[in-house]
């Protein structure tokens, strides 16, 4: 049972992380002291919850809580050796916990057990922030708080900053918070309802201070030629230089990119001290440690062209990592931990908007969201003083900081489709929604493709959040359609890796009974929409250079002569050669291209339930219910073929298993000898 305090603490912090004005993802901390009864003496103990390391306010549970000992906390500060040992501070932390503990404790453990407050709450707030990173952020802090709200300077997150603050609190009886310099802020109270109100009211005070006071352009004027093109330009542009970007900043590791044309972004880019103050970088902890310390600036106007947009690019690319691994080397101990790799997480292109990257599309985004935060923290320290980051050095020590490599190296195994992009035609049913759950279900980013929107959004949004798939309307006879599908993929991840063929139908028919338009439209869905949607996705594919994989599902027909067939089994044939075709073809960009070939699928099938399966049921004389088993009865193993062993082959084919494979069609079909490829 949940006790009644840590019940009150996650409310709060569920309410507080649930507005993006008070606090970025996984940013902040909160914290309540109260009793509770030790089961070993049966006796009350006084405890902290706090919210532990890693983890978001929220999305917040008991089980991300951290649960100590407030009596061997406080005492810890007799024994604290001071700033030069401070990291061991955090595993003396394991020796205050109560019971198993709960979550991991935070480095800002000490800043909540410490401090004489019944609530406490550490929020990395734009506005507050902003005032944080001011130039003349201390002398502000009166002007705007009086003293209700006290500064501290900076200092990295750890045991000192708590007894810094604890000092500070004694200090200063009338005092609520503080403004944490470079940092975010503290506030507290006696019950969690004050500690909250307090909280929200240093938060929009600082807002409302820089609403009031902020000189009318921030950043400069607008510069020529730097303002955001129209919408359909800038989403065009940002399709055409996505590819090329995420290929970059895949030098040391694949990554899943987000883009972001956010108005907040758009004027930033458009304004005369936007290389002045990217360069710069970001401040608070928690926004360069998702963004790195500085972005890549295009430094052309929006009006540039493609081409010469890319080719300057690959330029500022290659003295980004020269920099970087400069300011690595600067800064770098015997005991710092390795590179991390020396690519950017953000770009920014003006006119265009950011492309934020990360191991998967929801630490993309997120990046994004973070250098969001830290424009807009740019903009109030600007507005009402200048911009002061910490300085750089600081900024190393905590980018490699091995408390926070600690952490990196506790987080789970990806998953083996991890940073991988997958397109899925005919994914909102049957073969192609199998496929498209189980890539997802191994960590791929999925777009499911469908001639009905409705379905297609409905299958994405039960894979999950927009972070794991998305739902686009794809006619696969439709050119067009098709470029949109793969623009939609390219926008909502960055780029593609993985692309299926499977959109598909089948009409039984003898050849007689075959029309023109049945052959037309037969071959228009699966052997043009396959060339069209392999030719729009191989282009992309080329431009990352990152290789990828285009998987064919075809059929045992394309092999098999069966009857009544004659057009369906015409277009798998011509599915099959494209893929051969075009594995060598694409080889030397180290594409991939295979195909499966199932049998009758009938379970699960959008085919069969459209009148195949009753046809191909009335061609072999058997009930239409009892198709599947049949087609099990005609096969080596004597087993039906399920949508979800088609997936599984598809699987197969883009692990690192089978990265010497193209070319190849791998039967699924139980084994039918009359299919055995020659």
């Amino acid at each position: 049972m949940t006790n009644p305090t840590a019940a009150e603490l996650i409310a709060r912090s569920n309410r507080l992380g649930a507005d993006p004005k008070n606090t970025n993802y996984a940013g902040g901390n909160t914290s309540a002291k109260g009793t509770d009864t030790d089961p070993v003496t049966g006796e009350p103990v006084e405890l902290l919850w706090v919210k532990g390391s890693g983890g978001d306010l929220g999305t917040l549970t008991e089980q991300g809580l951290a649960v100590l000992r407030l009596d061997r906390l406080r005492a810890l500060a007799n024994v604290y050796p001071g700033l030069e040992h401070e990291d061991e501070m955090v595993a003396a932390f394991d020796y205050t916990l109560h019971g198993t503990g709960g979550a991991a404790p935070s480095i800002d453990t000490a800043m909540h057990g410490l401090v004489d407050a019944v609530h406490v709450d550490h929020l990395h707030p734009d506005s507050g922030i902003a005032i944080a990173t001011a130039a003349d952020g201390e002398a502000l802090t009166p002007t705007i708080f009086g003293d209700k709200v006290v500064w501290v300077p900076w200092r990295r997150p750890g045991f000192q900053l708590g007894l810094d603050i604890a000092r500070i609190k004694v200090q200063n009886p009338d005092a609520v918070g503080a403004i944490l310099g470079g940092h975010g802020i503290t506030a507290w109270g006696d019950t969690s309802a004050e500690a909250e109100a307090n909280s929200l009211w240093i938060i929009e005070t600082a807002a409302d201070y820089i609403a009031t006071h902020s000189k009318p352009e921030p950043f400069g004027p607008v510069v020529a030629d730097f303002e955001p093109l129209p919408e359909d330009e800038r989403r065009a542009k940002a399709v055409a230089l996505a590819p090329t970007i995420r290929g970059l900043v895949s030098t040391d590791r694949v990554q899943v990119g987000h883009f972001s044309d956010d108005a907040a972004v758009l004027d930033f880019l458009s304004r005369a001290e936007l290389a002045r103050l990217a360069a710069l970088g970001t401040s608070c902890p928690d926004h360069f440690l998702r963004t790195k310390v500085t972005p890549l600036v295009l430094d052309l106007p929006a009006t540039a062209s493609v081409d010469e947009s890319i080719a300057r690019l690959q330029e500022l690319h290659t003295q980004y990592r020269a920099d970087y691994q400069a300011y690595y080397d600067r800064h770098a101990m015997a005991d710092s931990p390795a590179i991390r790799g020396a690519d950017p997480l953000i770009v920014l292109v003006p006119g265009v908007g950011m492309f934020s990257y990360g191991a998967n599309s929801q630490t993309a985004r997120v990046a994004g969201e973070f250098y969001l935060n830290a424009i807009n923290v740019m903009r109030g320290a600007e507005g009402i003083s200048s911009y002061a980051p910490i300085d750089e050095a600081e900024k190393f020590r905590i980018e490699y900081w091995a408390l926070e490599e600690a952490k990196l190296q506790r987080m789970p195994k990806p998953k083996p489709l991890a940073s991988r992009i997958a397109l899925v035609t005919g994914a909102a049913s049957g073969i192609g929604n199998a496929i498209a759950t189980r890539l997802a279900a191994e960590g791929a980013c999925v777009v499911i493709a469908d001639l009905d929107l409705a379905k297609a959004q409905a299958a994405a949004a039960e894979l999950g959040t927009t972070d794991v798939a998305i739902g686009v309307q794809a006619d696969v006879t439709d050119e067009t359609q098709v470029q949109a599908s793969v623009d939609a993929a390219v926008l909502a991840f960055g780029g593609l890796d993985l692309v299926v063929n499977n959109a598909g139908l089948s009409l039984s028919k003898s050849l007689l009974d075959t029309s023109v338009a049945d052959w037309d439209l037969q071959h228009n869905v699966m052997a043009k929409g396959s060339f069209l949607v392999s030719r729009a996705a191989a282009k992309v594919l080329i431009e990352q250079k990152l290789g990828g994989d285009i998987i064919y599902i075809s059929s045992k027909n394309s092999v098999f002569a069966g009857p009544n067939n004659i057009a369906y089994s015409a277009t798998k044939a011509d599915q099959a050669h494209q893929v051969r075709l075009l594995a060598a073809e694409l080889g030397e960009h180290g594409v991939k291209v295979n195909g499966i070939n199932p049998d009758g699928v009938v379970r699960g099938s959008g085919i069969f339930a459209g009148g195949w399966g009753a046809k191909r049921a009335a061609v072999y004389g058997v009930p239409e219910e009892e198709l599947g088993a049949y087609y099990a009865q005609r096969t080596l193993l004597k087993r039906e073929v399920l949508p979800e062993n088609v997936a599984n082959a598809v699987f197969a084919l883009c692990t690192d298993d089978l990265s010497h494979t193209t070319g190849l069609h791998i039967p699924v079909d139980a084994g039918v000898a009359a299919a055995f490829l020659r």
